[in-house]
C-alpha cells in the first residue's frame, strides 16, 4: 500500500462524506458554474430554487433573465452567472441535442467552463475517472506533500501522475469535507489531525501543552 493510499484510509477515519452521487449531467454542470465562489449550501439553495422552476436545458434556455438572475443572486455575480447559464443551456439543447458532453475537452467548449467544472461533471455525473480540484484539494495535496504545484491545474495533472487511479473519482468529495472540517485553509486543527506525524505542515503543529509539560498528541492512540 503506497503512503497515499495510508493517508488517504486515515482522512476517511477523521471525516465521513457522504459519498459520490451520480446526478443529472446538466444539473451538475448548471450547479457547478453556480458553485464559482460560493459556500455549498448557499449553492444548493439557490440550484435547487432553479431548478424547480427550470429544470433542462430547454426550459432553462427560454428562461427570463431577470428571474433567473432573481434565482440565484445568492450565489454572487449573479448577474453574469445568470447570462452564462442561459447560454449553455441554449448551446447544450440547440446545438448537442439536449446532451451535455461527457468529455474534458467538450466540457471545456462551453462557455464559463474550466478544468475544475469539466472534470466535477465527469466525475459526479458520469462516474468517470478524474480529480476536480478546487481550492481544497490544491491546499491539501500540497500540503501533505503529494504534489509541489502552484496552480489548481498543474496540481490536477500532478495528482493524476502519482494518485492511484481508485481513488481519482473520490478524492475530490474526501479532501473538500476533509478541508472544511479538519485541515482548513486558516488555523487547521493539526492538534486533531491524524496525519501529524507524516504532515510536512502539521509535523511543526502537532504537539499540545497540558500541565506544562508538551507532548505528542496521539502518542497513546
Amino acid at each position: 500500500m503506497s503512503s497515499i493510499d495510508e493517508q488517504v484510509q486515515r482522512i476517511r477515519s477523521m471525516v465521513l462524506p457522504s459519498g459520490v452521487l451520480h446526478g443529472d449531467p446538466f444539473q451538475v454542470l448548471i450547479k457547478t458554474i453556480l458553485s464559482h465562489r460560493t459556500r455549498d449550501e448557499t449553492t444548493d439553495t439557490a440550484a435547487s430554487r432553479l431548478f424547480e422552476r427550470f429544470p433542462g436545458p430547454r426550459e432553462l434556455k427560454n428562461a427570463p433573465l431577470e428571474e433567473v438572475e432573481t434565482l440565484v443572486r445568492p450565489t454572487g455575480f449573479y448577474s453574469v452567472k445568470a447570462a452564462r447559464i442561459i447560454e449553455v443551456a441554449r448551446i447544450i439543447d440547440e446545438d448537442l441535442g439536449g446532451v451535455v458532453p461527457r468529455t474534458k475537452e467538450g466540457l471545456m467548449r462551453l462557455p464559463g467552463v474550466g478544468p475544475k467544472t469539466a472534470n466535477c461533471v465527469r466525475v459526479f455525473a458520469y462516474g468517470d475517472d478524474a480529480i476536480p480540484v478546487d481550492t481544497h484539494v490544491h491546499r491539501i495535496a500540497n500540503r501533505l506533500g503529494w504534489v509541489h504545484t502552484t496552480s489548481p491545474e498543474a496540481t490536477e495533472s500532478a495528482l493524476e501522475a502519482v494518485l492511484p487511479r481508485h481513488l481519482w473519482v473520490p478524492i475530490n468529495e474526501l479532501l473538500v469535507t476533509f478541508g472544511k472540517q479538519v485541515c482548513r485553509p486558516v488555523r487547521p486543527r493539526c492538534e486533531s489531525c491524524l496525519l501529524a506525524d507524516t504532515c510536512p505542515h502539521g509535523s511543526a503543529h502537532s504537539h499540545v501543552r497540558e500541565g506544562g509539560i508538551v507532548k505528542r498528541h496521539f502518542e497513546n492512540q
